[in-house]
């Protein structure tokens, strides 16, 4: 197919009116005046605005379903602080409803996941909104391991197995040294006994998955980067309500930001500094960062409009679009499917009456993988 005409958001260059081709699921052409082949379809999108399919890169779509409590809401295993093993993809649900209106909002890649209870709480994966097994949509299993610091494990467990912030940090610690240890035994070549909750940690213990660290507080916030220099783990710092009374120490860390959700009620002490005008101070300070909603806490089809929010504040729009396209895609290191419009990419784009950020934009199209999918 052959799109002409649009107002596109490559987010690759600055923004330009043109074409672009699709084949077999992929962007093979991104330019201006680009002719038709015989037999192909052509599409004149002028007047009409083109953007990537959007990314959340930190959500619980379809692992809370709507309008149901307890038997619908998957995202936390309450019983033990530490369950590494627990896999995400195992509690989401892609018929729910909330995961329809995310592709009609525009959302075609989200990294979903178990929440924030526990000291370590289970696998991310990243998926495609479009599609009824959630195996077929998943394009990456697993993504990071979830971690929470902070109010949330604190809350969940006290009086059982945790009342103070330096037990977190405790029964992290020594997950990781135990992974390690278990890991040195099995390289070796020796006998050791199966441990599905180390077996889950080695990819963590080796780089090859992140920690993807619920902090709000900046103490919390400086912890996850003193554990993750201890133990010389990846990291990703997400919320981060507190960020702009450490900017200098997040910097220095190299660890990429995640930031919100920032549109809902201050619910929680540890929120008591939330604003949208912290993406913007996260900017000036050159730090990677994306804009999240942690759906359902922000439903998620107001992933656009959580960045309109920041803009508003701040943030340049360009900027703003970006921290919910190709920044999120490259924190969670997806960037060479999604996120932007670039030829060998997966086809995931919007089609929009506005600028995307725009509250009186209506979406006329999202595709998925080449395919119109709403």
């Amino acid at each position: 197919m052959l799109f002409k005409n649009a107002t596109i958001y490559t987010m690759e260059q600055e923004p330009f009116v043109g074409d672009f081709k699709i084949d077999k699921g992929v962007f093979t052409e991104v330019g201006t005046n680009l002719t038709a082949n015989k037999g192909e379809d052509v599409q004149d999108l002028n007047g009409l605005f083109v953007f990537p399919g959007l990314v959340e890169s930190h959500c619980h779509l379809g692992m809370e379903e709507t309008a149901i409590r307890f038997e619908g809401d998957d995202v936390n295993e309450i019983t033990d602080p530490i369950t590494p093993n627990m896999r995400g993809i195992d509690g989401c649900n892609p018929m729910d409803e909330t995961v329809e209106l995310a592709l009609k909002g525009g959302v075609t890649t989200v990294a979903a996941g178990p929440g924030s209870a526990n000291v370590l709480g289970g696998t991310f994966f990243a998926y495609k909104t479009k599609g009824n097994c959630i195996d077929e949509m998943t394009i990456q299993n697993p993504l990071a391991m979830k971690a929470a610091f902070g109010e949330n494990p604190k809350r969940c467990y006290k009086d059982k197995k945790i009342d103070t912030r330096m037990q977190i940090s405790a029964l992290l610690r020594e997950t990781l040294e135990k992974a390690k240890e278990y890991l040195a035994k099995k390289e070796a070549g020796k006998d050791v006994a199966y441990d599905q909750k180390l077996e889950a940690m080695i990819p963590v213990v080796k780089r090859e998955l992140p920690l993807k660290c619920h902090a709000h507080r900046a103490d919390d916030i400086l912890t996850a980067i003193r554990i993750a220099k201890e133990e010389n783990i990846k990291i990703t710092l997400d919320h981060v309500t507190d960020a702009r009374c450490i900017l200098p120490q997040i910097k220095e860390s190299g660890f990429p930001c995640i930031c919100g959700p920032a549109l809902t009620h201050k619910s929680k002490f540890e929120l008591a500094n939330m604003s949208f005008e912290t993406p913007n101070e996260l900017y000036k300070a050159g730090i990677l960062f994306s804009i999240i909603t942690d759906s359902p806490v922000i439903p998620q089809q107001y992933l656009s409009l959580s960045a309109a929010l920041a803009a508003k504040a701040g943030l340049p729009e360009y900027e703003a679009i970006k921290a919910i396209t190709i920044n999120p895609a490259k924190i969670l290191g997806l960037d060479n499917r999604v996120g932007s419009i670039k030829v060998g990419k997966d086809a995931d784009f919007v089609v929009c009456t506005k600028n995307i950020l725009d509250t009186q934009n209506e979406i006329t199209a999202v595709y998925v993988d080449g395919k119109k999918a709403a």
